[in-house]
């Protein structure tokens, strides 16, 4: 985002590293503006909520490498053309998905383990429930009957805790402690109604190794691209393999993911399928697509009448989708947690196509 802020044009392919007391941060920026890697890193460990020695990890304290470089000339001859089209800035293929199992149109295991993430940072945040630290992660399993979801089977929720929420007999997150994550975080956050026949005594898992004192870095080394099924649709479609975090816009690793989605999403909310599936394939340097695939799993209209459609509507050029999406704003931070899709508030998840497309297919 900073180097976006300064220019729109910049290249940036940044990667991280972190573990015990340690953060490096590398790659490729290409700017002429002066980018304070030492502070925008510090305040971002701040953000996340490592203020503190007893999360073993801080802001303050831990050390920071700077690693980065300028982008490759023999890239950028390929991707950056003045008063023309930009070409891919990478070779690779790129999976949009959507579907009507929720108003956000995600999968919804996915989405409920989002929501449950979201509200353990929130209950942190907020000093509802002061033992919880800033490392954590959830997980849903999800009951279908021919192909729709009716009922959550398991929850599972890691999350780091203080040391005062420690049972001192057993040395483990005390019961207590779990009874309140069940009352502030899962029953606010999961529907009732697919909670009937879900056993808290069973089904729930909180903290399953029993203790989660030491965590973050120093419990866990970190990369960026090391979650990018969590960033995606939690395994409900394929993904191609390119991480999205630390990528400007002309990545298509990145944009044409969003793109993708974006065309997902619409056909889904036309009503032209029950579940979407795109596939975009881009050669480094060439602006057109060099495939694209369509499949509605046997959900919708025809794969060639939407093929059809989509060519005419949605420009997939790298130039075309950051027009399209407006992705040369600096808006990527929120996009470092809680996953890239079902989130309003981001460009590639409006419907607005919706009402085009389900006229170009009839």
């Amino acid at each position: 985002d900073p180097p976006l802020k300064n220019n729109f044009r910049c290249r940036v392919a940044c990667e991280t590293y972190i573990t015990v007391g340690l953060l490096i941060v590398g790659g490729e920026i290409t700017t002429k503006a002066h980018i304070d890697v030492q502070n925008l890193a510090r305040n971002v460990i701040k953000g996340i909520g490592y203020t503190d020695v007893k999360y073993g990890f801080n802001y303050q304290t831990c050390g920071i490498l700077n690693a980065i470089g300028r982008q490759s000339p023999d890239i950028s001859q390929g991707v950056g053309r003045k008063g023309k089209e930009i070409g891919a800035g990478d070779q690779g293929l790129m999976i949009g998905y959507a579907c009507n199992e929720t108003k956000e149109l995600m999968p919804l295991p996915i989405t409920l383990a989002q929501k449950l993430t979201m509200r353990l940072a929130e209950v942190r945040k907020k000093n509802i429930l002061k033992f919880i630290g800033p490392d954590g992660k959830s997980q849903v399993t999800v009951r279908y009957v021919d192909g729709r979801p009716v009922s959550v089977e398991k929850i599972v929720i890691s999350t780091q805790h203080t040391e005062d929420s420690v049972d001192k007999k057993t040395g483990n997150l005390a019961n207590w402690a779990k009874e309140e994550i069940i009352d502030k975080v899962i029953l606010p956050t999961i529907p009732k109604n697919l909670l009937k026949k879900f056993s808290f005594k069973n089904d729930c898992y909180i903290n399953p190794t029993g203790r989660f004192v030491i965590g973050g870095p120093q419990s866990d080394t970190g990369m960026t691209g090391r979650k990018i099924i969590v960033d995606t649709y939690g395994g409900m479609a394929p993904h191609g393999g390119g991480a999205f975090s630390g990528k400007d816009p002309t990545k298509v690793d990145r944009s044409a993911c969003y793109m993708a989605r974006y065309i997902a999403k619409n056909i889904v909310a036309a009503g032209l399928a029950e579940k979407c599936m795109i596939q975009l394939a881009y050669a480094i340097g060439v602006a057109e697509p060099v495939s694209i695939m369509i499949d509605s799993l046997g959900t919708g209209v025809a794969d060639a009448k939407l093929e059809k459609a989509v060519r005419k509507i949605f420009p997939l050029t790298p130039r075309g989708i950051i027009e399209t999406l407006e992705l040369h704003r600096p808006i990527y931070r929120k996009t470092a947690a809680y996953g890239h899709f079902g989130r309003n508030e981001f460009r590639w998840e409006k419907t607005d196509k919706a009402a085009e497309l389900k006229s170009a297919v009839k």
